[in-house]
């Protein structure tokens, strides 16, 4: 059978196996059995738990239960409202300065935690009733928290960095400091937002917050401090030579545990015990999606669907940004329905060699990828942070979360043309920190 007819099939059936309600990494261990077998014989059963179990074996794969445990730490305490509180006490005389707080403390969460929903859930527990309180729009106090929430997998530690570094044998360190610009870029295209919807509604109790002393404001301080120190402690780490990602990713689980424990009282045995096992079913999940992916890839090469498809995309008349374009549509869609975890990892071995062949730089399209991934954590039908933000305030509907959210989807679109008209934007840091990229 031609390969591209089959890549055909095998898409429309992972796509019926998927939607059965199937597990993301039970549907892919299904769907590349059955074509192994049909395609390849009864031999192929024996190579897939070689395949399965080598793709774990992979140093690298480590530092992902540990930045987890990192993240799940700090979500379990107050370190969210704290880092809010800090921000409102600063921020209270900038020009609707409550939502450009929450959307800071959005995104220093979210590079502590790694995690959109966790983000959501910490800061749109005080953020929300708050802005709310003062007359904020719902829309406006909804959407902002649901976008602030999705910079949990752009703005390093990511995981989802994590897994593109490992499904394209790419550098996670160069990986972390693509994300740092694109991260602060899309922070300030939503408070400029987020400020000029606030301004629009002509409300001046927007426009003003109550005010703090100086001893208000430095009070707080020493408990949101720590869990900054550990972020900039890594990443130096990190960079600096001092240690692999793996290690540097104990290390910071460690003394967020520690800190946990010593600034929050994070002392109980239970409660020790909730945050180790909440981890562990995470990185489990994401650990399964990894080496089943892994056998879903070897499937699509053995049959030779990933070298037709590249082959064939190599020989399209087409301008190389059409071809992005098509790309960008592609995972736009895919992020409506799958993780960003699973749609790297199925997505990765097939688009690969597509962008390195119309020469565009791979970290470059790293971070292109998690934007778009982040739009589908915002969007219908999936959108996780949506449905997250209606359970922390069920009085909003879901209609009122979602169009409050879509000027801040139109600020990634933007990002995202941002990038591709300035790719120096992602390449710029990393190159600068770490020499050139091959």
């Amino acid at each position: 059978m031609d390969p591209l007819l089959l890549g055909g099939l095998v898409a429309l059936a992972t796509i019926l196996v998927l939607f059965s309600g199937v597990s993301v990494a039970l549907g892919l261990l299904i769907v590349s059995g059955g074509f192994l077998i049909v395609f390849d014989g009864m031999r192929s059963l024996g190579l897939m738990p070689e395949i399965f179990f080598g793709k774990l074996d992979n140093f690298a794969l480590l530092s992902i239960p540990m930045f987890i445990i990192m993240g799940a730490a700090i979500a379990s305490t107050r370190a969210g409202a704290d880092l809010y509180e800090a921000l409102e006490r600063w921020l209270t005389r900038v020009p609707g300065g409550l939502v450009v707080s929450n959307l800071g403390a959005c995104a220093l969460f979210a590079a502590m935690s790694g995690s959109s929903p966790a983000t959501c859930a910490a800061i749109g527990k005080m953020g929300i009733p708050e802005m709310r309180k003062r007359g904020y729009p719902e829309g406006v106090a909804a959407g902002s928290i649901a976008a602030g929430g999705t910079l949990g997998i752009l703005i390093p530690p990511s995981v989802t960095m994590i897994v593109y570094g490992i499904a394209t044998e790419s550098s996670i360190g160069r990986l972390f400091l693509a994300g740092v610009v694109p991260g602060l870029m899309l922070v300030g295209l939503f408070m400029a937002w987020s400020l000029y919807s606030t301004w629009r509604s002509g409300d001046a109790r927007l426009l003003s917050a109550g005010t703090y002393s100086w001893r208000e404001k430095v009070e707080i301080l020493p408990r949101v401090l720590p869990f900054l120190a550990i972020i900039i402690g890594v990443l130096f780490a990190m960079y600096g030579g001092v240690a692999t990602p793996s290690e540097t990713a104990a290390v910071g689980a460690l003394l967020c545990l520690l800190i946990a424990m010593i600034i929050y009282r994070l002392w109980h045995p239970r409660d020790v015990w909730v945050v180790l096992r909440d981890s562990t079913r995470e990185s489990v999940m994401i650990l399964f999606i990894i080496a089943a992916a892994g056998v879903f890839s070897y499937m699509l090469s053995s049959l030779f669907i990933t070298q037709s498809i590249a082959e064939w995309i190599g020989t399209l008349q087409v301008n190389r940004w059409v071809l992005m374009g098509a790309v960008n549509v592609f995972l736009l869609i895919a992020g409506f329905f799958l993780p960003p975890v699973a749609v790297i990892l199925m997505a990765a071995p097939i688009l690969l060699p597509i962008i390195t062949t119309a020469g565009f730089d791979p970290i470059w399209f790293a971070v292109v990828l998690t934007i778009n991934m982040e739009i589908g954590l915002i969007s219908p039908p999936v959108g996780l942070n949506l449905y997250v933000i209606n359970g922390i305030a069920p009085d909003i509907s879901l209609r009122t979360i979602l169009v409050g959210s879509l000027p801040y989807v139109a600020c990634m679109v933007l990002a995202i043309v941002l990038l591709c008209l300035f790719p120096g934007l992602a390449t710029w840091l990393p190159d600068l920190v770490m020499g050139p990229g091959l």
